[in-house]
């Protein structure tokens, strides 16, 4: 009975920590919580203050912005919004990463194509979007297809940067390893290339997903009826301001969403290459 007490001590002792552990995760939690629930509340209250201060003709209180809100949802404006902005962007993006990505891990391996599509690359990245929605509504029409296309010439190129930077940091060491062991081009690019760039084409793939916000508004502003661009350049035009803020507060909180989405769906499927 002794020898049997002696084993299980250790058990218990060592399912302590783990307990102890347990309990400090829960309490971080709540401290972050917490800290969330606090900065809500300073927020609102600065907003509240300046919204005084200033008059409801320069900044909606967070009173009349949730009153406005509630009109825009009921209307069926909100949502309709809501959805013809997030189809765009993800559809834009998406065809974006597509696309980036494996330009960036070609230009990254092979200096010859590296050389020749570089001075498009950096041409063009530094225009912004914006410059193009004229052209685009002329060549694309007034439809979907040129805010997609807009929303695609903003990601295409920051994934592309991204890729080829990722590509070029790969250590020599693991190449060589792999070509010693007999590994072969198009091996060394499934084995070792490929996953070695998924950390870059993720972060490239979250800038990306952060300028399409950016460019959602222009793109919508032009020949859209639906959208939170649209609805944004509708409240200027009838003086609400306060639907104004409606768009932005809700371009905020999708751009949040997206990107804890992305983070989580890439961490869960891609951690074991290295994404965090």
């Amino acid at each position: 009975m002794t020898a049997v007490a002696e084993i299980r001590a250790p058990r218990g002792a060592r399912a302590e920590p783990a307990r102890r552990a347990g309990t400090r995760n829960g309490s971080g939690i709540l401290r972050t919580g917490a800290l969330w629930i606090a900065s809500a509340l300073i927020g609102l209250a600065v907003w509240s203050f300046l919204a005084w201060w200033y008059g409801p003709t320069t900044i909606a209180s967070p009173a009349e912005v949730w009153k406005a809100a509630g009109e825009l949802a009921d209307s069926g404006v909100l949502w309709t919004s809501v959805v013809a902005s997030g189809q765009r962007i993800l559809l834009g993006w998406s065809l974006g990463v597509v696309v980036g990505a494996p330009i960036g891990i070609l230009m990254g391996r092979f200096n010859l194509i590296r050389q020749l599509l570089d001075p498009y690359i950096e041409f063009f990245r530094f225009i912004p979007p914006i410059a193009f929605v004229t052209l685009a509504v002329v060549w694309f029409g007034i439809g979907e297809t040129s805010k997609v296309v807009l929303i695609f010439y903003t990601s295409v190129f920051i994934v592309t940067v991204s890729t080829i930077a990722a590509t070029v940091a790969i250590s020599e060491n693991k190449l060589q390893a792999a070509t010693n062991l007999g590994a072969g081009r198009l091996q060394i690019m499934q084995t070792v290339v490929l996953p070695s760039s998924v950390p870059g084409i993720v972060t490239g793939a979250r800038l990306a997903m952060g300028n399409s916000f950016l460019t959602i508004v222009s793109a919508e502003i032009v020949a859209s009826e639906h959208g939170l661009g649209s609805m944004i350049w509708q409240a200027r035009n009838y003086g609400r301001i306060d639907w104004t803020f409606v768009g932005i507060i809700v371009l905020g909180i999708m751009g949040f969403v997206f990107d804890r989405v992305l983070r989580l769906v890439s961490t869960r499927f891609l951690g074991r290459y290295g994404v965090k």
